[in-house]
C-alpha cells in the first residue's frame, strides 16, 4: 500500500511541477528564492512586505518549500493533504491558468528548503531565480542528518545563488563566514547585509523596546547608501530577527524601492506564528513563543534574547527535542543546557533528546530540583501553569514534531485566539 501511495505522490509531484514550469514560462514573473538554515520563513515574510510596497507579489504560504510546496505557490493553491479530490482540483486550476490569461503576480517569493542532497539543485533546474537570498548557515545546521557531511550540506544551500545569472541579485548575510567565502565565486550582482561596517545594508543599535515596562518589540538602525534610518519591529524580539529585516531591506534596495517605503513596510510586516512572538500569558506573564521549529543556532539565539529581557519575575525555559542533527545530537543538546543554566531559573524539558539538555544544565550548575522532564508537550504546559507566577517570562521552543505549541496553548491568556496566534493550527495538523 505504501508503495502505491508513493507512486501516486510522485506522479502528482511531476504533474504539478510541469504545470508550474509552464505557468512560469507563460506569465514570466520575477522570482525570489530564500534559503539557509535559520530564518527562511521570517525572511520570506519580510521580503513579501517590502516588495509589496511597489509590486503585486505572492509568497509561499507558511513554509511551502519542498517539491510539493514550490509548485503550489506558483499555482497559488493550498496543500490538499490527503484529499484526492483536492489534488485533482489543484491540477485543474493549473490547467485553467494555462488555458486562459489571468491576473498573475509580478513577483513570486519562494522559500526553498533542503532536507536531502539534491533538493535545491532539482528546483533550481526548472525555476529561474532573479534574486537569491541566503540567510544563515550555522556551525551545526538543521536537517543535516541525511547529508554525508557539512560540506555537502553547504553546497546544496549554495546551489540556489550559484544558479543566478549575471543580471540576477545575490542577497547574502556577510556575517556568516561560509557565505562570505562563496560570494567571490558567483556570477550575480551582490548585496551584502549584516552588522559589519563594510556591507551595503548594515544594522546597529539593536535594542528591546518597552512601553510602560511592557515588552513591545525590537528597534534598530539601518545604514544604507549613507542614509541612517530607524526601524521598529513590533511583537517580535531577538537580535537574529534583525537579519530577516536586513535581507528584505537589501532586496528592496536591489529593486530601487524608496528607503522610507522599505522602513514603513517592515514596520507593518505580518508576525509569523511561533517565531519568537510575544504573547500574553495567564497570571499576567509574558510568553516568548518560538515553537515553530528548532535548531541549535535558533535555540541559542532565542536563549540569548531571553537573557537580555527585563522581567520582574523569574525566567522559565520550556525546551524540547531538536531533530535531524545526526551525530551532533548529544553535544548540541548539552551545549544548549549549559547556556540555559545562565539564563533561566527553571527548565522544563519535553522528549528523549531533551534529556541531554538537562544533563548540560546540571553540569553548568542548575539544580536538578529546578529541571522537570515530560514526554508530551500538553503535560508540560499544564505543569507550567502551576510553576509560573505573575511577572514571569516563559520561553518555549522545540522541533515541530514535538508540537510545543500545545504547551503554549495551556498557558496563553487568549486560547480562544489560538488559530490566529499559534503555529500548526490548520485541520490536518490538529488531527495529528
Amino acid at each position: 500500500m505504501s508503495q502505491i501511495k508513493n507512486f501516486i505522490k510522485d506522479i502528482v509531484i511531476c504533474i504539478l511541477r510541469f504545470e508550474a514550469w509552464l505557468i512560469l514560462k507563460k506569465y514570466r514573473p520575477k522570482v525570489v528564492g530564500v534559503t539557509g538554515s535559520v530564518g527562511k520563513t521570517s525572511t520570506k515574510d519580510a521580503v513579501f512586505a517590502v516588495l509589496s510596497a511597489k509590486f503585486k507579489v505572492r509568497a509561499s504560504a507558511k513554509s511551502y518549500n519542498t517539491d510539493f510546496g514550490v509548485p503550489l505557490t506558483i499555482l497559488g493553491c493550498d496543500n490538499a493533504w490527503n484529499d484526492p479530490i483536492g489534488w485533482l482540483e489543484i491540477m485543474l486550476h493549473g490547467l485553467l491558468l494555462l488555458a486562459w490569461k489571468q491576473d498573475y503576480p509580478e513577483w513570486l517569493i519562494l522559500e526553498v528548503g533542503a532536507d536531502r542532497p539534491g533538493d535545491i539543485k532539482r528546483i533550481a533546474k526548472w525555476v529561474k531565480f532573479d534574486i537569491g537570498v541566503l540567510t544563515r548557515l550555522p556551525e551545526v545546521p538543521v536537517h543535516i542528518e541525511f547529508f554525508k557531511n557539512k560540506h555537502q550540506y553547504l553546497e546544496e544551500k549554495f546551489a540556489l545563488v550559484r544558479s543566478l545569472k549575471e543580471d540576477g541579485w545575490a542577497v547574502l548575510n556577510f556575517d556568516d563566514p561560509a557565505i562570505e567565502e562563496v560570494a567571490g565565486h558567483l556570477k550575480a550582482k551582490i548585496v551584502g547585509y549584516g552588522f559589519r561596517p563594510d556591507v551595503e545594508v548594515q544594522a546597529s543599535n539593536v535594542a528591546l523596546h518597552y512601553e510602560n515596562e511592557k515588552l513591545i518589540g525590537l528597534s534598530f538602525k539601518v545604514d544604507c547608501s549613507n542614509n541612517i534610518l530607524p526601524v521598529r519591529l513590533n511583537g517580535i524580539v531577538g537580535r537574529h530577527q534583525v537579519y530577516s529585516a536586513l535581507a528584505a531591506f537589501a532586496v528592496g534596495v536591489s529593486q530601487e524601492i524608496n528607503l522610507v517605503d522599505i522602513v514603513e513596510a517592515l514596520s507593518r510586516m505580518p508576525l509569523p506564528p511561533g517565531r519568537l512572538r510575544i504573547l500574553d500569558g495567564i497570571k499576567n506573564t509574558v510568553l516568548l513563543d518560538d515553537t515553530y521549529n528548532a535548531s541549535p543556532a535558533a535555540m541559542e539565539a532565542g536563549l540569548a534574547t531571553v537573557a537580555e529581557i527585563k522581567t520582574s519575575g523569574k525566567k522559565i525555559a520550556a525546551l524540547a527535542d531538536m531533530m535531524e542533527l545526526g551525530e551532533h545530537t548529544i553535544e548540541a543538546h548539552r551545549a544548549i543546557g549549559r547556556q540555559v543554566a545562565g539564563v533561566a531559573s527553571d527548565l522544563v524539558l519535553v522528549g528523549l533528546r531533551a534529556k541531554f539538555i538537562g544533563e548540560g544544565a546540571e553540569e553548568a550548575g542548575l539544580g536538578e530540583d529546578h529541571i522537570y522532564y515530560f514526554d508530551e508537550a500538553t503535560k508540560a504546559g499544564k505543569f507550567i501553569q502551576d510553576l509560573m507566577k505573575e511577572g514571569d517570562l516563559v520561553y518555549l521552543k522545540g522541533s515541530q514534531s514535538v508540537r510545543m505549541e500545545r504547551a503554549v496553548e495551556e498557558i496563553m491568556a487568549e486560547p480562544e485566539r489560538k488559530g490566529a496566534l499559534l503555529c500548526r493550527q490548520d485541520k490536518e495538523w490538529l488531527k495529528r
